[in-house]
């Protein structure tokens, strides 16, 4: 039987990582898991997908003026809840199967499994814009402002989750790579050959 392995995908939004990692997993024959692990998370805390999608990632410093508690409660204290759970998750998926797995503080939460490849996958602002307006059929505006709001997020949630760590800190990384280089289709052709590599498959 072969060893179970995991890839963690960290992603800049508009990089096309969801997809790259999708195109992965059909390459690989495994399964990625993203937007799953909230329908998981939903339903072990009981609280609706929407409640999860609005808070996950979405972590911004208690010490920032902007902090905001739509939903009644305190939002902090509630992402831990969040995270608490994601990371059993995460944890349970790994062990049950080789799989992909695509943000959510993956890399740092990998960072000890004995068989892991942490890829981070990022492009120049002019590229995710492009990428935004063209396949996620933004407007420009919208993409703009999605593109820093996302950006910011992310940056804030890993600090708080990852030991202060940014996303694209090397620090938990194997394999840095443009996504612009090799496009969607070629930078999953390109990373699959290294997975195979690496885990000898």
């Amino acid at each position: 039987m072969a060893k179970k392995y995991v890839v963690t995908i960290t992603r800049q939004f508009g990089s096309m990582g969801r997809p790259i990692a999708r195109e992965m997993s059909e390459q690989l024959g495994i399964e990625y898991y993203d937007r799953d692990i909230v329908e998981q998370i939903s339903q072990s805390l009981n609280l609706p997908v929407s409640t999860i999608s609005q808070l996950e990632e979405r972590y911004k410093s208690p010490n920032l003026f902007n902090m905001v508690f739509p939903l009644g409660f305190s939002t902090i204290q509630k992402q831990e809840q969040i995270f608490t759970e994601q990371t059993k998750i995460i944890n349970d998926l790994v062990e049950k199967e080789s799989c992909i797995i695509v943000g959510r503080c993956s890399d740092y939460l990998m960072r000890n499994h004995p068989n892991h490849l942490n890829i981070y996958i990022y492009s120049s602002y002019e590229n995710r814009l492009k990428n935004c307006i063209e396949r996620l059929q933004m407007e420009e505006d919208e993409a703009r402002k999605m593109i820093q709001e996302v950006d910011k997020a992310r940056d804030n949630y890993h600090r708080r989750f990852a030991q202060n760590t940014l996303p694209w800190d090397p620090i938990y990384k194997d394999i840095m790579i443009d996504s612009n280089l090799f496009g969607i289709e070629g930078t999953a052709s390109y990373l699959t050959d290294i997975v195979k590599k690496k885990f000898e498959l």
